[in-house]
C-alpha cells in the first residue's frame, strides 16, 4: 500500500493548527498530497431546523445566521490554510472538483471548500483517499467533529489518524499497535502498514482482557514479520485499572509517538454509555492514534 492522498476534513479552528501539523507530516513521508476539506452549511440542514409558526423574517433571520457563521468559519480555516502551507513549504495546488486527486506525484496540498451534508461529503471524500486525518473529537462543544469521525469509520472503509490537541514532536517513529484479535484491529495493522514499515520500534500491546476470539499476539508479530517489520510484544494490563487507561499507560511506557488500534468492537452504543477503550482514546489520547473498523 503506498499513501498518495490524505484527507484532513477541518470544520474549525479548534485543534486545527495539530491536525495540520500531522497532516503536513504525513504527506512530507510519502511525498503525497493533502487534501484539506471543509464543509459549509447547507441549507437543507438548516431548513429541518426551522420550526412551525415562525414568521417569515424570524426564519429569514436565521438562515442568514447560520449562512454568515458558515462564512466566518471558512474564512478562518482557509486563513489556518494558507499560513501553514507557507510555513511547512508546501506547495499549494488547484483542484477541479471536490473529489479531483491534485498532484500526486509529490508533495502538495489543496483546499476544497463544498457544502453539502457533512456525513455524506466527508465519507464519500474519504473512500477515495488513502488515510485520513482528524483533529480529537471534542463532543461536549463540537458534536460535528465526532459525526464526522464516526461517518469515516463506519461509512468509508479508511484508517482514521487522530491527532491529539498539543501537536507531537514526533510521528510514527515508535509505534504501538493495541491488539485483541478483531477484525477493527486487523484493519487498523492493514492501513497502517505504510507507517508501520517506516518506525524505528514497534511494539504489539497484548492483554487477556482485551483479547477476543481471533489470532494471537504472537501471529501479528508474525505476519509483520513477512512485511519486514519486526515487533516486540508487550503484555499488559491489571485488576485495578481499565483496558483502555492501561493500554495507553503502556504506549507510553514504551515512549510511543502513534497508537494503532480497531475502533468499537463493541458497538458504539454500548461503547456511549457503559465507555471503551475506543471511548477513552478519543477522549484521553495524547499520542497520535490510528483507528479503522
Amino acid at each position: 500500500m503506498c499513501v498518495r492522498r490524505i484527507l484532513l476534513p477541518l470544520g474549525g479552528a479548534s485543534h486545527a493548527q495539530s491536525a495540520l501539523h500531522v497532516g503536513g507530516a504525513i504527506a512530507r513521508m510519502f511525498d503525497a498530497h493533502l487534501a484539506v476539506l471543509h464543509v459549509g452549511t447547507d441549507m437543507q440542514e438548516v431548513g429541518p431546523l426551522v420550526g412551525e409558526g415562525m414568521s417569515g423574517v424570524m426564519v429569514q433571520d436565521m438562515i442568514s445566521t447560520a449562512l454568515k457563521e458558515s462564512s466566518e468559519r471558512l474564512h478562518e480555516v482557509r486563513g489556518l490554510f494558507d499560513a501553514f502551507a507557507r510555513r511547512e513549504n508546501i506547495p499549494v495546488v488547484a483542484v477541479d472538483s471536490p473529489l479531483s486527486p491534485g498532484n500526486m506525484h509529490a508533495l502538495s496540498a489543496s483546499f476544497i471548500a463544498h457544502s453539502g451534508h457533512t456525513r455524506s461529503v466527508v465519507s464519500f471524500q474519504a473512500r477515495l483517499s488513502d488515510i485520513v486525518v482528524l483533529r480529537q473529537p471534542n463532543p461536549e462543544s463540537d458534536v460535528s467533529s465526532s459525526e464526522t469521525l464516526h461517518a469515516i469509520l463506519f461509512e468509508s472503509g479508511r484508517g482514521v489518524i487522530i491527532a491529539p490537541p498539543v501537536a507531537p514532536p514526533t510521528i510514527g517513529r515508535r509505534i504501538c499497535i493495541g491488539w485483541n484479535g478483531t477484525s477493527e484491529a486487523a484493519s487498523a495493522i492493514h492501513h497502517a502498514l505504510p507507517l508501520l514499515r517506516r518506525a524505528e520500534a514497534v511494539c504489539i500491546l497484548y492483554s487477556p482482557a482485551y483479547q477476543r476470539p481471533g489470532p494471537e499476539a504472537r501471529h501479528v508479530r508474525s505476519f509483520l514479520s513477512l512485511h519486514g517489520i519486526e515487533a516486540n510484544i508487550h503484555e499488559f494490563g491489571s485488576d485495578t485499572r481499565p483496558v483502555g487507561e492501561e493500554m495507553l499507560a503502556a504506549a507510553h511506557d514504551f515512549n510511543a509517538d502513534m497508537l494503532v488500534m480497531g475502533a468499537y468492537s463493541h458497538s458504539r452504543l454500548r461503547q456511549m454509555i457503559l465507555g471503551g477503550v475506543t471511548r477513552h482514546m478519543l477522549e484521553n489520547s495524547d499520542i497520535v492514534v490510528l483507528m479503522s473498523r
